[in-house]
């Protein structure tokens, strides 16, 4: 017999854990989005199996009219497909992983905004000055240089941003020793940074950001969750292959394109070095 409905009922988040308390155990289906790792861990506890669906495979599930009936039956029909892939539930560690992990990348681009914005103001006062973090003192040392025609009202302004684009480099410089800490302390970080291109950003990254490893039956799999492998507009026959996919963990996949990219030119120097000597 197909699956029927045995009730639909409405709670509200503060009676959701009560609710599930009086409950039998059972199979518990939540589309993987904002907290849904922490209410995965909570209705676990109450001795519920909880399985993660990645929106993307509840999205095609979804008749008609988005809402949250609409959804909540969506979730329940992907939960039921047999090929249907779930999302592992994360630890309290790993979510404090990925929280370390993924600040710096927000402070960064808080103070590219500052540099851009600094530089951006003293162009208007005749102050140019060349792109790039190389140039950050020199740029700092001519926003504060008296000698410039910068208003006084316009100076106390850049102050502040500079004094906030200071605040902001140590703290990224902060972060960074504690994700090298993490690195050292972890068993499995310091096994990853065992690979060539692998530092304590990418290993750490790792550990908070990617599955455990028991998830991929081999390298090939973790390479497909990555999205490192073409497009396929396959039909029949005929194998039609498209470009690298924007899907997937982009983080994970921007730092290990950026590690191997060092390795590969690291060994293009040192082959270029032996080739010259042989010719000497």
């Amino acid at each position: 017999m197909p699956p029927a409905i045995v009730f639909r009922k409405q709670l509200r988040r503060n009676k959701l854990l009560a609710f599930f308390a009086e409950q039998p155990a059972c199979l518990v289906a939540i589309e993987a989005c904002s907290g849904a790792h922490y209410w995965a861990r909570e209705i676990g506890t109450l001795g519920h199996e909880v399985r993660l669906i990645p929106p993307a495979y509840v999205e095609p599930c979804v008749k008609r009219q988005k809402n949250d009936m609409a959804d909540a039956e969506a979730i329940c029909e992907a939960a039921q497909r047999p090929t249907m892939r779930f999302a592992p539930v994360k630890s309290e560690e790993q979510q404090a992983t990925a929280v370390v992990f993924r600040t710096p990348d927000l402070l960064i681009r808080q103070r590219t905004q500052a540099i851009n914005a600094l530089r951006g103001h003293l162009a208007e006062y005749g102050v140019i000055m060349a792109k790039g973090t190389a140039y950050v003192a020199e740029l700092l040392e001519r926003a504060m240089d008296p000698k410039t025609d910068v208003p006084e009202a316009a100076r106390f302004v850049l102050e502040i941003m500079i004094k906030t684009m200071v605040t902001l480099e140590m703290q990224i410089k902060k972060l960074d020793r504690e994700i090298a800490r993490r690195a050292r302390k972890e068993k499995d970080a310091r096994r990853l940074m065992t690979i060539p291109g692998v530092g304590p950003m990418t290993a750490t990254a790792l550990l908070a950001l990617a599955p455990t490893a028991g998830s991929f039956r081999c390298g090939r799999d973790f390479a497909a969750w990555l999205r490192l492998t073409p497009l396929q507009r396959s039909t029949g026959d005929k194998q039609k292959l498209g470009a690298t996919s924007k899907m997937g963990e982009r983080t994970l996949r921007r730092l290990l394109i950026i590690g191997a990219t060092a390795v590969v030119q690291q060994a293009g120097g040192e082959a270029l070095h032996r080739h010259r000597g042989s010719d000497a």
